[in-house]
């Protein structure tokens, strides 16, 4: 049925005189104080209220995402409160908009990668061979076309993440184990074949794979992860309030410049590359 012209339905948040109403519901009857905020945030993304056992993997999934010590997104945070203290939403932003393709991205990234993957299977495995021998074909792909897997590998984490055993295992419990956990799993087995090294699967990828597989829209991946790191930025900012760095991080940068001769661009000759 057409819409009356000049409304905009909303199934979110709409009020009037008296009361407040949010997918459906009273907002001050029925969830404000019923309803947990990671709960909320599955709610409004599907508009289908998850179970308890989704609940569990996918606030799973924001506390192994808040927070990774100081990575440049806490870093800049930092930073910019120190430049404008007055900012609040500044420093948090300039935080979040550091979420790309090195960090925090690497979750939407991986789950939309293996949904693709899942997506040209004409039939899914039953085994873990099955799993294990469309892994294979994958990593080999992405090998001969000179491309990474994304979610595998860490910086940090060389001999394994931590996060990523503990929310297989929590999902498996719930059962919400999907194929694209089976999928991360399997490159994880058998990706030394192709590449001649052992390489652990992230967290942030691990974290992709279980959204995928709660059904989350994929587009939005990225922004849960986002959600995630915002109460860690949050973390950073009270910390920083306590106990400082900011201003030696600056300082110690400052301090370390060193005078060079200008290096000027030079653009490409026509044609050329």
């Amino acid at each position: 049925m057409a819409e009356p012209e000049g409304t905009y339905p909303t199934a979110l948040g709409a009020s009037d005189l008296r009361t407040i109403t949010l997918l459906g519901h009273d907002l001050a009857r029925d969830v404000m104080g019923e309803v947990g905020f990671g709960e909320l945030a599955f709610w409004l993304a599907t508009q289908r209220r998850p179970s308890r056992g989704q609940v569990r993997v996918f606030e799973a999934v924001l506390a192994a995402l808040a927070d990774h010590g100081f990575t440049p997104t806490a870093i800049v945070t930092r930073l910019t409160y120190l430049s404008a203290p007055d900012s609040v939403q500044g420093a948090l932003a300039a935080g979040l908009l550091g979420g790309g393709s090195r960090f925090l991205g690497v979750t939407e990234d991986t789950g939309r990668f293996l949904h693709e993957v899942l997506e040209g299977l004409d039939q899914r495995p039953g085994d873990e061979a099955g799993w294990d021998a469309v892994a294979l074909e994958v990593v080999r792909r992405q090998r001969a076309a000179g491309r990474f897997v994304p979610g595998l590998g860490h910086h940090v984490h060389k001999e394994g993440d931590p996060r990523t055993p503990r929310l297989m295992a929590i999902a498996a419990e719930e059962g919400a184990r999907g194929p694209h956990l089976e999928l991360f799993a399997a490159v994880g087995r058998v990706h030394p074949q192709v590449l001649g090294r052992t390489l652990p699967l992230n967290g942030a990828g691990v974290c992709g794979a279980a959204l995928a597989d709660l059904g989350l829209p994929l587009e939005l991946l990225r922004g849960f992860a986002l959600l995630a790191r915002t109460a860690g930025l949050i973390g950073q900012l009270a910390e920083e309030l306590r106990h400082p760095v900011a201003q030696r991080v600056f300082l110690s940068v400052d301090s370390a410049t060193r005078p060079v001769e200008p290096d000027p661009y030079a653009a490409p000759a026509p044609g050329a590359g």
